[in-house]
């Protein structure tokens, strides 16, 4: 097949988890993980998000809040499932399991969870968009530019949040995770791609995707910027305030741009996506094949590689195809 092929968007969607991977496509999603034992447990749910149905999910802008809300639950979801098959047995009930599980008794696991979600969201607001503003404000009575003041603090922001991936990228738990994550960006590319998925196909696909979570997090930082940039108040506590209230509004903005990386690959979108695929370098590592086999799995719970092949190609996947060839080099990452 040609290698230089057009990618077309195929609607799935994946993230990494402790030692696995889920992929969502529709109303569905599928999380496969390598269990102690080697064996790949694959679980297959069903998640049709908070505003489910709604008109607002047809607003651009608008519906991005809420798409972003879903990939926190989901991605809770499957973080719980993952980490329950590497969770110490021997482990002692602690007296906060005691008054969650007698307060909230079988929804005890879920309210957890929402809990650590919410204080998650609420360090990485106090983090990536207060904290820049707290230590740019200490330098007021020596630079009098509101305009650079405010572009001194978008820097700021971008270089905590970079400095930030950096860090956790040094850690041996999240570059196992890091590996997985370039796993599922490589089975979503060789399918774009038009390729059969196969482990040496995959392998040999990018590890880099212009719709990955960490391109969106990082138009949010960008976004932000420039909001902040032309939104202004005196009063510093409206300056805080204002800066948690504008981040639906970034959310929804940074959604329509990565939506529109997905769908299409023009100069414009390529330069836009740039940033994006180069943080991606970070938090994307090579994985090994047995990572792949992972990634395959959950893929194919959910989504009929073949069907699109031939209905976005216009070919029929032969068995003979599926046979691995011997690996060649690994395609150009944009």
């Amino acid at each position: 097949m040609d290698k230089k092929k057009d990618m077309k968007y195929s609607g799935i969607g994946g993230q990494a988890v402790l030692e696995g991977i889920m992929m969502k496509n529709k109303d569905q999603y599928a999380v496969a993980v390598r269990k102690p034992d080697g064996e790949i447990e694959v679980e297959v749910e069903h998640y049709v998000g908070i505003m489910h149905g709604s008109k607002l999910m047809d607003i651009p802008f608008i519906r991005g809040i809420f798409q972003f809300v879903d990939s926190l639950i989901l991605g809770m979801r499957s973080l719980n499932f993952s980490a329950s098959f590497y969770e110490d047995e021997e482990a002692k009930e602690t007296a906060a399991d005691r008054v969650f599980n007698k307060l909230f008794k079988d929804k005890a696991e879920k309210v957890f969870s929402g809990i650590v979600m919410l204080l998650s969201l609420a360090l990485a607001i106090g983090i990536f968009m207060v904290l820049p503003y707290f230590v740019t404000s200490l330098f007021e009575d020596y630079i009098r530019s509101a305009s650079f003041m405010a572009i001194m603090e978008g820097v700021l922001r971008i270089v905590i949040f970079v400095g930030y991936v950096l860090c956790i990228s040094l850690m041996k738990d999240i570059r196992r995770v890091y590996m997985y994550h370039g796993a599922e960006h490589k089975c979503i590319n060789c399918i774009e791609k038009g390729r059969p998925l196969t482990v040496k196909n995959v392998m040999r696909s990018s590890k880099q995707h212009k719709r990955c979570g960490t391109s969106f997090l990082l138009f949010v930082m960008l976004v932000s910027v420039i909001l902040f940039f032309f939104i202004r108040v005196e009063n510093p506590v409206y300056r805080v305030l204002i800066r948690i209230a504008l981040i639906p509004v970034i959310a929804g903005i940074s959604y329509e741009i990565i939506r529109l990386a997905g769908r299409s690959n023009n100069i414009l979108v390529r330069i836009i996506s740039a940033p994006g695929m180069w943080l991606q370098r970070l938090t994307t590592r090579e994985p090994d094949e047995s990572m792949v086999e992972v990634a395959i799995a959950a893929v194919e719970a959910v989504f009929d590689w073949k069907a699109y092949l031939y209905e976005a190609f216009g070919y029929e996947v032969d068995d003979s195809w599926l046979v691995d060839e011997p690996n060649g080099e690994s395609e150009d990452e944009d």
